[in-house]
């Protein structure tokens, strides 16, 4: 069971007295406005489970999570409400497509609602605002323009094609359902192999109507309908003003030492990005 009033609160919607399409796309904003996506205890060296319940606690706590946070807490929620939700096996691909297929480094779901199937993924960082429907075409949000697609790499499964903008090229679903405990494994492994995205770089993201904010280490970007803004952020209070702020990361369990010793980590790969970045450039 999960505290489905606390979550609703957290999202600022009221519940909804049937689950309706308009309802679900209410509750898909609001989740991906207001719910970072995140990787912070990771570099806190916090561990973390993904079962939905522990992953909704996060939420009311004011943390946020990746995939299989974000959406197995989403589709408790979503279960809880009357909707009639699958999670699908997925993998993500950064920029090479020759990668395509349901790795399993990520957890898709969808809905099926009025004879209509709908990808309902909020754990794609600087990706979706709203659902999209299971069927070929191109769909604008805000300043993106998405693809769907039957997969060419998963028979009977369906491929998302991110804008050119986005931080990665797409992500295949496997059309099968499966079960949030399939997925502990690849948890692991990202939270903690040295070769995990997750565990070089620390991240926050979050989209809103318009367009998306993405922290990458010190490095915060905003781009949406009137271009790209970027800025580098240079001291620990400006940092953690902006997870609070931007992010609406709420950090006040960290004690002191944790957060200074958060901030020297994430600093410190941040001038030897910027240092090696400058080698390159006069060599």
């Amino acid at each position: 069971m999960i505290d489905v009033d606390g979550y609703l609160t957290v999202l600022g919607v009221a519940r909804p007295a049937a689950p309706t399409v308009e309802a679900l796309w209410a509750l898909h904003r609001a989740q991906v406005e207001r719910v970072a996506y995140e990787n912070l205890d990771i570099h806190l060296g916090r561990p973390t489970g993904i079962g939905a319940a522990e992953s909704v606690g996060r939420i009311l706590r004011g943390r946020g999570g990746y995939c299989f946070h974000l959406n197995g807490a989403f589709g408790a929620l979503l279960t809880a409400l009357g909707y009639d939700v699958t999670l699908h096996k997925a993998g993500v691909q950064g920029t090479r497509e020759d990668l395509a297929g349901a790795t399993g480094d990520h957890l898709a779901l969808t809905v099926r609602l009025d004879g209509e199937r709908w990808l309902v993924d909020v754990g794609l960082g600087d990706a979706l605002h709203e659902p999209l429907p299971l069927r070929e075409g191109s769909y604008v949000q805000g300043p993106f323009t998405y693809a769907m697609a039957p997969s060419t790499a998963e028979p009977g499964g369906w491929r998302f094609h991110h804008d050119p903008r986005g931080s990665f090229t797409g992500m295949d679903f496997a059309p099968g359902p499966v079960e949030l405990s399939s997925f502990a494994a690849e948890h692991a492994r990202l939270s903690t192999s040295p070769e995990s995205g997750f565990v070089r770089v620390l991240t926050a993201q979050r989209r809103d109507a318009k367009g998306v904010d993405v922290l990458r280490g010190c490095v915060l970007r905003r781009l949406d309908t009137g271009g790209v803004d970027e800025r580098t952020i240079g001291s620990a209070d400006d940092w953690y003003d902006v997870l609070a702020d931007v992010f609406h990361l709420d950090l006040t369990d960290v004690a002191a030492p944790a957060r200074a010793q958060l901030w020297h980590r994430v600093h410190t790969a941040h001038q030897e990005w910027e240092a090696a970045r400058q080698g390159a450039t006069t060599r």
